[in-house]
This record gives C-alpha cells, sequence and structure tokens, in this order.
C-alpha cells in the first residue's frame, strides 16, 4: 500500500510544482466552465494525498497551509516522512471517510484504488487541463515526467 501511494503522490505532487512555476500565478485563475480554478484544482490534490496516504497509515490528516506553493510542499515532506511500516495492514484496514455529501466505509485497498488515486488524479487533470485552456504551453512530459518530445512534435 505504501508502494502504491506514497511515491506516487510525491512524485505528481513534484509534477504540479513545476506545472505551476511553469504556469505563473496569474494564469492559476484559469478554469473550465464552472469547475474550480487550477489553483484550487491543484491545491485539492495536494489535500488528497494526505487525505489518503494518512489513513492508510495509521495518521490523524493534518491541516495543510492555504497557499498553494506551501501546501504542495508541506504535503510533499509529509510524505516524504512516512515509512513501508506504517502502511503494514493497510489493505484490510477499514477506512470510514466522506465523499461530498456520502458517508462511506471502504477497505484500504478499495479506498486507495477506488477513490483515492483516482481523485487525485481527476484534481490534477483538471488543472493541467484549464491550464492547458488558458493557453499555457504544457504538454506530457510536463504532467508525468517521462515522456519527451522535440520543441516541434505535433500530434
Amino acid at each position: 500500500m505504501y508502494q502504491a501511494s506514497v511515491p506516487v503522490f510525491r512524485h505528481y505532487l513534484s509534477r504540479i510544482s513545476d506545472i505551476v512555476a511553469v504556469a505563473g500565478p496569474d494564469a492559476l485563475d484559469a478554469q473550465i466552465a464552472d469547475t474550480f480554478p487550477a489553483r484550487q484544482q491543484f491545491a485539492t490534490a495536494a489535500g488528497f494525498a494526505l487525505r489518503i496516504a494518512c489513513p492508510l497509515a495509521g495518521r490523524e490528516v493534518p491541516d495543510l497551509p492555504e497557499a498553494l506553493g506551501p501546501r504542495l510542499a508541506v504535503a510533499r515532506a509529509m510524505l516524504g516522512g512516512m515509512t513501508p511500516g506504517e502502511f503494514e495492514g493497510a489493505e484490510a484496514r477499514v477506512i470510514r471517510h466522506q465523499a461530498g455529501f456520502a458517508v462511506l466505509e471502504q477497505t484500504g485497498v478499495e479506498f486507495l484504488h477506488l477513490y483515492g488515486l483516482p481523485n487525485f488524479f481527476f484534481h490534477l487533470t483538471m488543472g493541467y487541463a484549464a491550464l492547458r485552456l488558458a493557453g499555457v504551453p504544457l504538454g506530457k512530459a510536463d504532467f508525468d515526467g517521462f515522456h519527451s518530445y522535440p520543441a516541434d512534435f505535433r500530434f
């Protein structure tokens, strides 16, 4: 459970930090239709990383700074302090949580794979898409940190 959560969240929180740096502060107000602006989408993703990892590790979910930069940094640092041993037995741990107005009880496996990761990536992707819509020059390499394309490449 540790390997499927903490390294994934840390990697993609780092990607968000890099995307935010490319976008600049003004672009972070971009949004798609009536959704949250990119800034809030990324902040929500950071919150989800800890909302998911902390219960799996048997920890309380902490309050995070409101400002996006510090929020991303604190979330990454907290995740960096977690150890695989804290996640032992997490797959069977029953986690009670709220999804909007719904109160759910899920095993750690369900909580991570059916709720946590999809919601984390939903908010990351919504922020990314809002920035793309606003004309910020981002590509797949910015999103995942693995792809590489020549500067003039287009699909």
